[in-house]
């Protein structure tokens, strides 16, 4: 496993760049997390590979 990571992206709802701590694993890695700027959820997907990160989303969710 490799160390944690800090990932910037930005949120689908308020477009503000936010940033967080990732732990890449091989397995896909799926949950929710509040935007720190808007406070509205986002569901985070990312999966790892021997160099980082192989792919990362991040969706709003509908309500």
């Amino acid at each position: 496993m490799r160390d944690p990571l800090e990932y910037t992206f930005t949120c689908p709802y308020c477009w503000e760049e936010i940033s967080m701590i990732l732990e890449p694993r091989p397995e896909e890695q799926v949950y929710v997390e509040d935007c720190e700027v808007c406070c509205r959820p986002i569901e985070v997907r990312f999966q790892g590979d021997v160099d980082g990160l192989a792919a990362f989303e991040a969706d709003s969710i509908e309500q």
